[in-house]
Parts: structure tokens; sequence; C-alpha cells
């Protein structure tokens, strides 16, 4: 290959990458095309992109980025996994798949978070790890725990209150119109 190609395609993994700070290396080897046309299908549904790379090009196109740390001493192929929203949802899916018998051969193989190189055990505990819908999920019910029972426990001493007031209103109102007349 000249070099003006190899040029060529580091310019276009440099553009395919440019933003993902967080991705998933992935071993695809062994995979029947129709096995691995069905794992594509299924992690585009989750929004995940899966992009096979020559690890010499890879290193190449990403100096200077955070996924630069990726494919430091990397040997052997891989398949580059990136998208999802965060990089939790993206373990999730790709341990989850790792699991299934039917992408036997697919596994993964480390990554990078926050420019740190992953193995493939950080991985797997970083699956384990609430996602970010999850953790919304549980600092909302925290904001609203309190705030609920603070609202609680304001409308039942306030209703209590305001029934004493109406209950003594009423009797206010008999004194001023006097005895029924007859």
């Amino acid at each position: 290959m000249s070099k003006y190609v190899k040029n060529l395609i580091c310019d276009d993994l440099r553009h395919r990458l440019q933003g993902v700070d967080e991705a998933l290396l992935v071993n695809v080897v062994g995979l029947s095309a129709n096995l691995s046309n069905r794992l594509r299908t299924e992690l585009r549904q989750k929004d995940i992109r899966l992009l096979v790379v020559k690890n010499s090009q890879a290193a190449r196109a990403t100096v200077g980025t955070p996924l630069a740390a990726m494919f430091a001493g990397l040997s052997g192929s891989a398949a580059v996994c990136w998208g999802s929203g965060d990089i939790i949802s993206l373990a999730k899916e790709v341990t989850r798949l790792a699991r299934e018998e039917r992408f036997a051969p697919f596994l993964p193989l480390g990554g990078v978070l926050e420019g740190e190189k992953l193995s493939p055990e950080q991985v797997q505990e970083i699956s384990r790890w609430p996602s970010r819908e999850e953790v919304l999920g549980m600092l909302v019910g925290q904001i609203l725990g309190p705030g609920a029972e603070l609202a609680s426990q304001l409308s039942s001493v306030g209703g209590a209150v305001a029934s004493q007031i109406k209950e003594l209103a009423g009797k206010e109102e008999m004194k001023d119109e006097g005895p029924p007349a007859a």
C-alpha cells in the first residue's frame, strides 16, 4: 500500500473518531459474515458503531487524542466500538453480547476511559456500574424524597389548621347572626 493511500486511510479514521473520547476494543476474529452482520445490526440499534481497524494506522490516526492510549502496545486484530451515550452503557452492551453463545468469538479486549487504558477485566467491572440514566434516576429520587415528605407534612398540618380556622369562622358567623328568628 502506498504512503498516499495510508495517509488517506489515517485521515478517514481520524475523521470518523473525531470527538470520541471513550471507546472499547473488541475481538471479532472468527465471526462468520452472517454473525458479524447480526452483531453489527444489534450494535447499531443501540447507537453503537463498530469499526475494524489496522492497529498501526489507528495508532497513527489517534495520536494526540484520548484514544491514543488504547492502541499503545496493541498487537493482533481488534475492532473499535464507540457510541451509546456513555462508556458504561457501551460496556454493558458489549459484555452482554460477549456472554451470548451465538457471538462466541466476540469479546472485549480493553478500551480507554478518560485517557486511561482499560484492561478486559476493567471493562467487565465498568459494565456493572450504574448507567447515566440509573444514576440520574437515583439522584432524582433522593432529591424528591425529602421534598415529597416535606410537602406531605405541610399539607397535613396545613389541612388541620385550615379546618380549625374554618370551624372557628363558622362559630363567629353564628355569634354575629344572633339567635335564629322565630
